[in-house]
């Protein structure tokens, strides 16, 4: 109890510590903002305050009423100053600062969006921003609409862009929103690729239902026919449309088969006093440093599996083994990005986060544009290849791996 008390003081004191800096700081803001609009009048009228200058030039009239203005995420107000006696044929002041009837700076304007892409609806702006910005401030869900808009059409454009780089990997998945109006839940369709730089980047956001071979060839076609070359290795789970998919358009691209989702296939085969003992065998398989050795380590966790009664896991492990080990023909370096399809699992972690707003949608398209803006922020984020542009140039190049070590031919000597 005393340690509960004890921290409760501590959180308190932090929270006035905040307030205090936040009063301090939009007091600060304040002040720069009226002072700003001053140094306005005085280069308008060619003289400081108080200084005296020629009567036809103009003079200053006192303030007008207190105005709340928005600077980023607080609300301030200031006493916009006046002036008189203007020259004739002059035009009328007006403030480049604080325009007429712009109540929010730009960078508000811009955290509209923000919050939005962090799960506010439509709806939740009006209460969110009076918080935000004061009584005063003009919100309404119509700036969300516009926004909406504009996203839609940045969408259709990078819809439709033409595809120019060349892509080493790619990693597909299908992501459930449960969006629209429909019984059945709408199945997003995610390619991400690897760049010749090594930074990955989203390739293919489509809408569909389900994760058929019919949906996926649809993505991948085109992709194709906007100039995507058949990547060297796709990664993706265990989803059989889109394998199919994949040998019908690119048959030359070798497939890779997520780890993650046969750890799971295979713990859902065990009972859960053995669950610990499986991670730690499936690790020491997937993690081995070679071919052979992983093909040892797969053979004693068979043995293993069938020493206490689980033939249906054994059997599983050995299933599609070929798309499980491909990573070991290219860079030991890409190995971490290539075992999984963690580049986009992890982004949809974010999303997923950030899609209450996304499951309220009546119109699954308006998701679809929601996301879209999601994963083209947090793509500024994603991990970039080991190794880099070196090592990819290689692999595009065409060079032989083995066991993830550059295999150079030999150099036969004359005699």
């Amino acid at each position: 109890m005393a340690r509960y008390h004890a921290n409760l003081a501590a959180e308190s004191a932090s929270t006035m510590v905040v307030d205090t800096l936040e009063s301090i700081a939009r007091e600060g803001a304040r002040k720069m903002l009226q002072a700003a609009l001053e140094a306005e009048i005085d280069e308008r009228l060619d003289r400081p305050r108080y200084a005296r200058g020629a009567a036809a030039s103009g003079s200053r009239n006192g303030h007008g009423r207190p105005r709340e203005v928005g600077i980023g995420t607080w609300s301030v107000e200031v006493r916009p100053p006046r002036v008189r006696d203007l020259p004739a044929g002059s035009e009328p002041f007006t403030s480049a600062i604080l325009p007429r009837r712009r109540y929010l700076s730009r960078d508000t304007q811009r955290l509209f969006a923000r919050l939005y892409l962090e799960g506010l609806s439509s709806g939740d702006f009006e209460p969110a921003f009076r918080q935000l910005l004061g009584e005063k401030a003009t919100l309404s869900a119509s700036t969300m609409l516009r926004l909406r808009a504009e996203w839609e059409a940045e969408y259709k454009a990078w819809r439709t862009r033409p595809i120019t780089s060349r892509y080493a990997y790619t990693w597909s998945d299908g992501i459930y929103l449960g969006a629209g109006l429909e019984d059945e839940s709408s199945c997003m369709l995610v390619v991400v690729g690897a760049c010749d730089d090594g930074r990955k980047e989203p390739l293919g956001l489509e809408l569909g239902y389900r994760e058929s071979a019919e949906s996926w060839a649809g993505v991948l076609r085109d992709m194709r026919e906007r100039g995507l070359e058949a990547p060297l290795v796709a990664v993706g789970d265990g989803a059989l449309g889109l394998w199919a998919a994949l040998t019908m358009v690119f048959p030359a691209t070798r497939h890779q088969r997520c780890w993650n989702h046969r750890t799971l296939n295979l713990l859902d085969r065990l009972p859960k006093r053995l669950w610990a003992q499986m991670r730690r065998r499936l690790r020491e398989v997937w993690g081995a440093a070679t071919r052979a050795a992983c093909e040892a380590a797969r053979d004693e966790l068979a043995l293993w599996l069938h020493s206490v009664g689980q033939d249906s896991a054994a059997e599983t492990l050995y299933r599609d083994w070929d798309d499980f080990t491909t990573f070991y023909d290219f860079p030991a370096e890409h190995w971490p990005h290539l075992r999984t399809s963690n580049p986009i699992e992890s982004v949809f972690a974010g999303v997923r986060l950030r899609t209450n707003v996304a499951k309220r949608a009546r119109v699954r398209e308006n998701a679809l544009y929601l996301v879209f803006k999601i994963v083209e922020r947090l793509s500024a984020n994603w991990r970039v290849l080991n190794g880099g542009a070196t090592v990819m140039s290689l692999v595009l190049a065409g060079e032989r791996f083995v066991d993830g070590q550059l295999v150079r031919p030999k150099v036969v000597q004359a005699a």
